[in-house]
């Protein structure tokens, strides 16, 4: 098998850069959940979604707009096909949500840093990519594309720790009070 070593540096860099935006958006959902959570172990739910044309060309008008007032600002696209086509969208949440096609999904118990992994599944087209003997080969990412394969129900099952259905409520309840209250 001849390796293309370049295409292997640049496949084990992009690993380890997700590997540390996963790592962001977690510590993210941690410091900025919501102070009704208190210190109630919650879910933190990750899931790709598409960025539309229009608003990529949004993004780029404001980018170049924020540029031109501000050259000293660095460029981030040069042209609209630079603009991401998807963007991660991080959520906290007192429930298990379904599992699904590009989605991760940890549970965090404050006030500690321990973390649970319940899953992480890519799209199916890069399934092949995690299993054993590939550069990007990872046990977590294999079992739950296993388990959501296999039987999805399983990775939609509550967990001992969760709190009863009526503190759930009681929380979400005094979260839409006090955003109403701030209008």
């Amino acid at each position: 098998m001849k390796v293309d070593l370049i295409e292997t540096v640049d496949r084990y860099n992009h690993f380890m850069t997700q590997k540390d935006k996963i790592s962001d958006g977690v510590d993210g959902c941690i410091r900025n959940r919501p102070k009704a959570f208190e210190n109630y172990p919650f879910y933190i739910f990750a899931h790709k979604r598409t960025v539309e044309s229009d608003e990529r060309i949004a993004l780029f008008n404001q980018h170049l707009t924020d540029w031109i007032l501000n050259p000293s600002n660095p460029r981030q696209w040069h042209k609209i096909e630079d603009v991401p086509t998807s963007r991660m969208i991080w959520s906290v949440r007192l429930t298990k949500p379904e599992p699904q096609e590009n989605s991760m999904l940890f549970k965090a118990y404050p006030p500690g840093d321990t973390i649970k992994i319940f899953w992480i599944i890519p799209a199916q087209s890069e399934w092949d990519q995690y299993t054993k003997g590939n550069l990007t080969e990872s046990s977590i990412v294999y079992e739950s594309i296993q388990k959501f394969r296999d039987n999805p129900r399983e990775l939609l099952k509550g967990e001992k720790d969760d709190l009863p259905k009526e503190k759930i409520k009681d929380i979400y309840r005094n979260i839409a009070l006090y955003e109403y209250r701030k209008r």
